[in-house]
């Protein structure tokens, strides 16, 4: 794995895990892009929102958000608005009830879920000579955990992922015992609880809501809720088989996992130097400082600048 120095260089006061991540979450982006939304049918009856920002390029650009994200997210919008000025169009998913809509189905998304992605390069691949995958946070470990699968759709030729928790039992772990990341857990867990309680209505007789709204860690969460809701023994069941950092070595086409030192959502397992010394497709980049999802340097969101670069490297 080519393990590459970083040029990320913030200034002295943005030098901090909590600042980079809390700032690139509520600071605006400078966007003007137009969305064309559509939704897309799947063959188990349920569906995944779509939205495209197009501007007449024939390289497209797959984004997947993170946990509990969506498609609207500013970092989204602020990334496909870069993207299409450096001749990309865009798509960005909604994974299963994530658009703003509970989708129809009992399960809805999680870490490993790589079905629903495979669907959506499928559906938009068509018109476009070439695809590319961008990942945050939980959507990079999915895209890392495709990569690595096998039966990569064949016009797909190179792909970045962001902040990636790669190994999930550790992550999850660092989130429920680190000090200072309370105020995060906080707002996972408000939102997973509700999503949980909108399910049991739809499906009463399946789960359980009771209590829900007690749970204070994702450990608990993941064993509770995510594991049997879809089809795995526990959480560590689920962590295990879900986390990409085992599907590293197989990773085919030109990849960035770019993880900054200080994100606090990151265990030291989701800085997996060993497990992708050998793959010289898997390029690790990790820079002192950047948080999660922040990389705010003085002349704004670094990412929108690193990713671009990055795709345009290897897609010509």
């Amino acid at each position: 794995m080519p393990l590459l120095e970083s040029r990320f260089r913030p200034p002295l006061f943005l030098r901090n895990g909590h600042l980079q991540t809390i700032l690139g979450a509520l600071l605006p982006r400078r966007f003007r892009n137009d969305v064309l939304a559509e939704r897309l049918e799947l063959p188990d009856g349920d569906f995944l929102d779509l939205d495209w920002v197009k501007a007449g390029h024939r390289r497209l650009a797959v984004i997947s958000h993170g946990l509990e994200g969506s498609s609207k997210n500013r970092d989204i919008r602020g990334l496909s608005a870069a993207l299409n000025k450096a001749g990309w169009d865009t798509l960005a998913w909604n994974f299963r009830g994530c658009s703003g809509e509970l989708n129809r189905c009992l399960r809805f998304y999680h870490s490993g879920e790589t079905g629903d992605l495979s669907a959506v390069l499928s559906h938009a691949a068509g018109s476009y000579s070439s695809l590319a995958l961008v990942g945050f946070s939980l959507g990079g470990n999915m895209i890392l955990k495709y990569l690595g699968e096998g039966n990569v759709h064949p016009d797909l030729q190179a792909a970045v992922a962001v902040s990636a928790p790669v190994d999930l039992a550790s992550s999850a772990r660092a989130l429920d015992r680190r000090p200072g990341n309370q105020i995060y857990l906080r707002r996972f867990m408000k939102s997973l609880a509700a999503k949980v309680e909108a399910k049991a209505k739809q499906f009463p007789t399946e789960i359980d809501a009771t209590g829900v709204r007690d749970v204070r860690s994702f450990s608990i969460f993941d064993d509770r809720y995510t594991a049997r809701i879809h089809g795995f023994r526990d959480a560590e069941d689920y962590w295990s088989q879900s986390s990409a950092i085992g599907y590293l070595n197989r990773i085919s086409i030109p990849t960035l996992l770019l993880n900054a030192k200080d994100d606090p959502f990151l265990s030291l397992e989701s800085f997996p130097y060993t497990e992708g010394r050998q793959n010289p497709c898997l390029s690790l980049e990790t820079p002192n400082s950047g948080g999660h999802l922040g990389f705010l340097d003085a002349q704004g969101f670094w990412i929108e600048r690193r990713i671009p670069e990055f795709l345009n490297q290897f897609v010509l």
